[in-house]
């Protein structure tokens, strides 16, 4: 969501700003529309201290018994404009709210140019992207042949991109989950929340999934969504808030399932748990005041980082281009594992500063002296959880199809060092 302020006294910088997007001038547009509410407002306000002035001329000649027939007339015929002036006004306010919401982010001036993932530009890469010294296999492969990933009867239960998980790689999961929750709680400062699954539209709309993403979105009978990730009850809980600074930052982090319907993934990722309706999520969330995020979304990165070194993984953090950022993003680091089974570099991670854009939605500040500034808000994966079990077992396979247990986990693991 943006500030129509800033369109106004600047529509040229928004209009080079939405082209980095590739979106097409409209700052032109805003700026008209914007002047029809405005003018509509000032012609309801003016009309209503009319109707009061002529209330107050019609009791005033009474009083004298004058006649009062033109006054009442002229007030007929001022309430009958404001009726007109109120009935158009919402339509008017809820057109320029539609162009306003559906328009991305503004871009940090750093970020690269770029029409996508191709001209994303790699930051620094921690390891390098070894093969092991016999035909390595995919995880699913791994997993199929442990006996322990079933996809046929996952198909069988829900329908394609689903898996079950069983006996000591369900452990497996399970474990990544819950050493990633201690490891922020206890080293990086995050809050532990369980937080609902099931969210309103508000909600949805607070954080920019709704209403552009409605399609990626799974919708109960009740109205009510499945969360895509944490990150969207997570943010909302300052919905609406004003803040002291001494609150601030606030660091929130949750275990949660997530929900896609993947409606523009067709035919990508067919095979194993690389893209699925459901997975699980270790989601960092923090809100800060305006001048404190650029350095929070480096300590988030690194904090994401931490995870992908302690399980002995090769990884790559990623500054994405114009082209590539999310819609509500102003910049977004990605970190890539390296995937000996694919011989590919596969996105494990983003973390985004949002700067005040859902804050601007959602309503949320922070009191600064006789002001209340919007907070910012950054989130990150802290990390799937899905894909960090994709990365061990391709990383950590052995020979003779068993898979090492990175020693961080083992104490998860009832102190076992290998599957199979």
């Amino acid at each position: 969501m943006h500030d129509i302020r800033l369109v106004r006294t600047n529509p040229e910088a928004f209009d080079a700003a939405m082209a980095r997007r590739g979106v097409a001038p409209v700052a032109s547009s805003i700026v008209a529309l914007d002047a029809r509410v405005r003018d509509a407002q000032t012609r309801v306000q003016g009309l209503l201290a009319e109707r009061n002035e002529i209330g107050k001329s019609v009791g005033i000649a009474k009083r004298k018994g004058e006649d009062t027939a033109a006054l009442e007339a002229r007030g007929r015929e001022v309430a009958g404009g404001i009726a007109a002036a109120e009935a158009a006004l919402p339509e008017q306010q809820a057109e320029l709210k539609g162009i306003l919401e559906s328009l991305p982010n503004i871009l940090d001036p750093e970020v690269p140019d770029g029409p996508d993932e191709t001209a994303n530009v790699v930051l620094h890469t921690h390891g390098d992207p070894r093969m092991p010294n016999f035909p390595a296999r995919e995880h699913f492969e791994i997993g199929e042949a442990l006996g322990m990933m079933d996809f046929p009867t996952a198909a069988k239960l829900a329908g394609a991109r689903f898996v079950v998980l069983k006996g000591a790689l369900a452990r497996l999961e399970r474990a990544l989950g819950q050493w990633m929750l201690d490891l922020h709680t206890t080293e990086h400062g995050y809050t532990e929340h369980v937080v609902p699954l099931l969210v309103n539209d508000a909600t949805m709309y607070g954080t920019g999934q709704l209403p552009k993403f409605a399609e990626d979105l799974f919708t109960t009978t009740d109205g009510r969504y499945l969360i895509p990730t944490a990150e969207v009850p997570l943010t909302n809980l300052v919905r609406d808030e004003i803040l002291q600074p001494v609150q601030l930052p606030i660091r929130a982090t949750a275990l949660s399932p997530c929900f896609r319907s993947e409606a523009g993934s067709a035919g990508r990722d067919t095979r194993g748990m690389l893209r699925q309706h459901q997975f699980t999520k270790v989601e960092l969330v923090s809100i800060t005041a305006p001048d404190q995020s650029d350095a929070e979304h480096e300590r988030m990165t690194q904090a994401a980082e931490r995870v992908l070194t302690e399980l002995g993984l090769t990884w790559r953090r990623v500054f994405l281009c114009s082209g590539d950022t999310g819609f509500g993003a102003a910049r977004t680091y990605d970190l890539e594992v390296w995937l000996p089974g694919q011989k590919a570099w596969r996105e494990i991670s983003s973390c985004s500063n949002c700067r005040d854009f859902q804050a601007r939605r959602m309503k949320a500040r922070v009191k600064t002296g006789k002001d209340n500034l919007l907070v910012h808000t950054l989130n990150g994966s802290g990390v799937a959880v899905g894909r960090a079990l994709i990365a061990v077992l391709e990383t950590h396979q052995n020979a003779d199809g068993s898979v090492a247990i990175p020693p961080v986990l083992r104490p998860y693991m009832a102190g076992a060092e290998r599957l199979g």
